[in-house]
């Protein structure tokens, strides 16, 4: 057991019970360090991919006001779930689930960045009242975990797919109707990118300088790499005015580098709930679904993430659950989604990357609370993030993707054909058809007609729904 030098009765101690679970100040502060280094990439990255889809949506969302957002809700519930569950957990709005927001609410179902916040405010609270209630057991049941896993995977490929889009390595053309024979023209498919255009060739020199960090293992790659690329992307843009992002304004320094915090997206989610009442009834329907599949994956990835870290922390069971103030974790955890959709920042979520403090002995809620701290601090430097260009992200998301996808759809059984099809469906449909609800209700449909006898009445229920979503149209 580690040393803390704390007296039993300091107000630490009485906090955190530092020598009961083996740790001490030193270790927690440097595990927090290490946590927000590997996932302060969020901080650009969730406002780049927010205001990418605004941007396509023909909507106009304000960078740093995101970036405000994100700092705060993520300072706020990292806060949460250190003070008040003691769990080395940390939490900022979720990769996968932002690009929900982005490019199916706004750019897919045509919804304003409000309504979008509106349909996370909504899932946020369906989730938490599951946790209040002890339903969750039973909505974790309800789908199978190859879908589950499934679920993980195809939101990596589609934030592959994003990013090499962002980055100009394909394009996809505007819709072009059938034409009277039933077919649409030869061109309309994705092509290739222009591999001789500056901002492709910077995009790609992120990618690799990006996989070189992550490769030598270097803490905080992806923060790193996204640093220096937007840098180098200054420097080559001030000196030879080199056109290195499709977006004007990027890579231009800021007017001042410190600034107050834009608040103005705060309490968005409450005007967005008028979702609710926007147009027909299969419009309400398609959000209603849309709020549903969001739900699905923010609540099966947590509880695969609690177990995963809980046990590298050695913090479960032989059942591998937690086995301190798990209900706790769970509603902070769900808490976080309707605060992240209540201040425009999209649904915050219990990180992975936490193992990287867990890795530094980090095992009580200290840590988190030290992960907070930065997060806070950084909504007075906004100006400073809002110079990065999605060029000088691409690269970070789709090594993001490659992540996702390699921690689950390994684990999917493919050789059991009534499991591996359903998942196939899940896992491809989403970057294909750039909507993860068309992902996850083409699984769940063929997974229950392959298992029509095993298959449980909530499995049942939410196939029926999705039928009625396809059947009455996706656009």
């Amino acid at each position: 057991m580690a040393a803390t030098g704390l007296a039993p009765d300091t107000m630490l101690e009485r906090l955190f019970r530092l020598r009961l679970r083996g740790s001490d100040v030193g270790t927690e502060v440097r595990a927090g360090l290490t946590t927000f280094m590997v996932m302060a990439y969020i901080i650009v990255l969730n406002a780049v991919i927010i205001t990418t889809g605004a941007g396509i949506a023909g909507q106009d969302v304000v960078f740093p006001a995101v970036v405000t957002s994100t700092c705060l809700v993520a300072g706020l519930m990292c806060l949460a779930m250190g003070l008040w569950a003691n769990l080395p957990f940390a939490m900022a709005p979720g990769i996968g689930l932002n690009a929900v927001v982005a490019f199916q609410l706004m750019v897919g179902m045509k919804y304003t960045f409000a309504e979008a916040m509106g349909v996370i405010l909504l899932e946020g609270i369906i989730i938490t009242v599951l946790v209040l209630t002890g339903l969750r057991q039973l909505v974790l049941r309800a789908l199978p975990f190859s879908l589950k896993l499934a679920i993980g995977a195809g939101i990596g490929l589609f934030l592959f797919s994003i990013g090499a889009y962002e980055g100009g390595l394909y394009t996809v053309p505007p819709y072009v109707p059938l034409d009277a024979g039933g077919a649409r023209p030869p061109d309309t498919a994705g092509m290739l990118g222009n591999f001789l255009a500056p901002a492709t060739l910077y995009a790609i020199f992120g990618l690799v300088l990006t996989a070189a960090l992550m490769r030598a293992r270097i803490k905080g790659a992806l923060l790193i790499g996204i640093l220096v690329t937007t840098l180098v992307g200054v420097i080559l843009h001030l000196a030879l005015r080199l056109p290195l992002s499709t977006i004007p304004g990027k890579l231009e320094l800021p007017a001042q580098v410190v600034s107050a915090p834009d608040f103005r997206y705060l309490g968005i989610g409450v005007l967005g709930l008028s979702f609710l009442t926007k147009g027909s009834v299969a419009a309400v329907l398609a959000g209603l679904l849309a709020t549903l599949s969001v739900m699905l994956s923010d609540f099966f990835d947590t509880a695969g993430t609690f177990t995963a870290l809980g046990s590298e922390a050695g913090l479960v069971d032989k059942e591998g659950n937690l086995r301190d103030n798990e209900d706790r974790a769970y509603l902070v955890d769900s808490l976080g989604a309707a605060a992240g959709g209540l201040v425009g920042s999209s649904s915050a979520t219990t990180y992975i990357e936490s193992g990287g403090g867990i890795a530094e002995g980090g095992r009580t809620g200290l840590t988190a609370v030290v992960v907070a701290l930065p997060f806070l601090l950084a909504m007075f430097f906004s100006g400073i993030f809002a110079i990065v260009p999605p060029e000088a992200t691409a690269g970070a998301l789709m090594i993001v993707g490659l992540l996702m996808l390699a921690a689950t759809a390994a684990e999917i059984p493919w050789k059991d054909f009534s499991v591996g099809l359903p998942a196939l469906f899940a896992l491809m449909l989403m970057p294909l058809t750039w909507s993860i609800t068309n992902g996850i209700g083409a699984g769940v449909i063929l997974y229950t007609l392959l298992h029509v006898r095993t298959a449980g009445w909530p499995l049942w229920i939410v196939s029926l729904v999705f039928v009625v979503y396809f059947a009455l149209g996706t656009h």
